[in-house]
């Protein structure tokens, strides 16, 4: 396990060192839920969505989430549903004073239930991209993510530059993982499944020499199984997860990232870590994982927050010395 941890902490620690901008939010503008008529609102893109006092008037709120990936978001033994994302989905139904309806959703099919109104919001260990982007729209982040590699203990891949052409790799369609194989390996052969689970049973059935998926779950897989190891443990660019809705639903996204700084007050990401994820990752790795407040580590708005104390501290100081 100390092993594993090292990677995290190899991975995660070059996460707090990049520079980031999170992105701005604004306060509800109560005329674009006004400007609807219909029990749902329609973006130029022809998306479907509910606007927030849609959802407030309905008293349910449908999130999209993840039923088989622990420890983000998976259904326990009782039949209920656990997780980081679980834990954040709650407290958004409580603040926003409705019942939440989980809704189990596939890594491929997260931006479909949003264009189609399926769900309202999706919190499903989304990583932001600019592809993505162009579809949907991501609130504040609130964690850390780069890409992993994990395989068998006894022949454990530590570099994809001399990868054997005869072996294939296994990733989970509609995760960043595929893309970035497809475009920086295109002679590799992919193994692609439509469910985490499927993925996980082709790595142990040996169907595949690796893994690759977001290096938070497969060190996790690693942790939780014997007899794997994670090789690579940052592989790619080094992104952010962060809650999505449907493209244009300005309604909801503005409340979403006000939520996201007003939780960033009380620590809530850190309790959410805390209850969900130290029993995997530990708690020494928890600064490094959770992104607090929508900020990231190194970002702008980081730095000049640091700048404006630095000078606060300086003016006291020089209001002392005189």
């Amino acid at each position: 396990m100390k092993k594993f941890k090292q990677l995290l902490a190899l991975s995660t620690a070059a996460i707090m060192t990049l520079s980031l901008a999170a992105c701005g939010s604004s306060s509800t503008d109560s005329s674009s839920s006004a400007e609807s008529t219909d029990s749902t609102a329609e973006a130029s893109s022809n998306d479907i969505f509910r606007t927030l006092d849609e959802i407030k008037e309905s008293g349910t709120i449908n999130i999209g989430v993840f039923s088989d990936k622990n420890p983000f978001g998976y259904v326990d033994e009782n039949g209920e549903y656990q997780g980081y994302d679980i834990y954040f989905a709650n407290r958004i139904g409580e603040d926003l004073g409705v019942d939440v309806n989980f809704v189990s959703t596939e890594a491929a099919n997260r931006i479909e239930y949003l264009k189609t109104g399926k769900v309202d919001l999706i919190l499903a260990n989304f990583t932001v991209t600019p592809e993505r982007s162009e579809e949907i729209d991501f609130a504040l982040p609130y964690m850390n993510v780069a890409l992993g590699v994990i395989s068998p203990a006894d022949k454990v891949i530590t570099s994809l530059d001399d990868w054997n052409p005869d072996d294939e790799m296994i990733v989970i369609s509609g995760t960043t993982a595929e893309p970035y194989l497809t475009k920086n390996y295109p002679d590799m052969k992919l193994q692609k499944y439509d469910t985490y689970a499927n993925a996980k049973n082709a790595l142990e059935n040996g169907n595949g020499a690796a893994w690759t998926n977001d290096n938070t779950e497969v060190i996790a897989f690693a942790l939780q199984n014997e007899g794997y190891t994670v090789g690579i443990s940052s592989l790619g660019s080094l992104d952010t997860i962060a809650p999505a809705v449907s493209k244009g639903n300005t309604t909801l996204l503005d409340w979403l990232n006000d939520e996201i700084k007003s939780l960033g007050e009380e620590n809530f990401f850190h309790a959410d870590y805390e209850a969900t994820l130290t029993d995997t990752y530990g708690a020494e790795y928890e600064d490094t994982l959770v992104v607090e407040g929508g900020v990231v580590a190194g970002s702008d708005e980081d730095a000049a927050d640091t700048e404006e104390s630095a000078a606060d501290a300086e003016a006291e100081e020089t209001t002392a010395n005189e």
